[in-house]
């Protein structure tokens, strides 16, 4: 992005104060946003996501693997982020890595609560095939394939979709194998288990710029941002994750502010994204 000129810094910071953003939305007002599914053909699952200039695509693929030792009862979900060159100029190079890297972590925190997985968004119990020995493992990996803006959010809703387009193979498993040996199994190729995302949460990304916060912020109104607070609620009003970024701190009372903001706002983006998500499969089936 080029960079911008005194009065158009002016003009995006004045804008904002009297709740008429350039693009003619207000603070809290979300840009179009769009819905693909199944658009990568040898994935389980995937989507594309376009949420005004910004577009991303998820993929999902899921393997059978062994269960961590210290959670013999849920499976492994895990999230790589990738930033195309052609998107953006300054995404070349360590630039784009970096980026990459940045937003992974945010997606890790958000949707799988970080390394720990306490107050995941995603459900990694339900992904147990035999506890102890066999589970199954999601990689879900992400691509920028442009951007003007809101790219966590625009990621974290195509996971979301891409979740729900989903097929987990069926798998029988034997019964002869002892308690110390790996469980012999059949797995479909025909019979699949749709991934329920009722618990996966949306994030919303609040931008401060000057006193006031936004949703939604383009490429530009992020070069005017203090710091951000993104925030991942799930359909229950549930919080399951939040993360920061940017220099400036912020306030706590600011921030729980922002989360009952995030909290209020994202009941309008599931709606919106359930609705993609449906008229998406629906296009599908015909």
């Amino acid at each position: 992005m080029k960079g911008l000129s005194v009065g158009e810094k002016l003009f995006i910071q004045g804008g904002i104060a009297q709740d008429l953003r350039t693009d003619g939305r207000r603070r809290l007002t979300y840009r179009p946003i769009s819905v693909e599914t199944d658009v990568i053909s040898q994935a389980n699952g995937s989507a594309r996501v376009r949420m005004g200039g910004t577009e991303v695509i998820a993929t999902v693929k899921a393997e059978l693997g062994r269960p961590n030792a210290m959670q013999p009862d849920k499976g492994k979900v895990s999230i790589f982020v990738d930033c195309s060159p052609t998107a953006e100029p300054t995404f070349e190079g360590r630039g784009g890595e970096e980026l990459a890297t940045e937003l992974s972590v945010a997606l890790e925190r958000c949707l799988l609560g970080g390394k720990s997985g306490a107050g995941a968004g995603i459900d990694l119990s339900s992904l147990i095939v035999v506890e102890g020995k066999l589970c199954w493992d999601l990689y879900i990996e992400g691509l920028v394939v442009s951007s003007d803006g809101n790219l966590l959010d625009a990621l974290g809703a195509a996971i979301k979709a891409a979740l729900s387009n989903t097929g987990i193979p069926k798998v029988n498993v034997s019964a002869e194998a002892s308690a110390n040996e790996q469980p012999e199994v059949d797995v479909s190729d025909e019979e699949f288990l749709q991934f329920d995302t009722s618990g996966v949460p949306v994030i919303v990304t609040l931008t401060k710029v000057g006193r006031h916060y936004i949703v939604d912020a383009t490429l530009e109104e992020e070069s005017q941002m203090s710091s951000a607070i993104s925030i991942s609620v799930n359909r229950h009003g549930h919080v399951c994750g939040l993360t920061k970024r940017g220099g400036a701190g912020v306030d706590p009372s600011v921030i729980l502010d922002m989360i009952s903001v995030g909290k209020h706002v994202s009941e309008q983006l599931l709606n919106k994204l359930d609705s993609e998500i449906a008229a998406a499969e629906a296009d599908e089936e015909e």
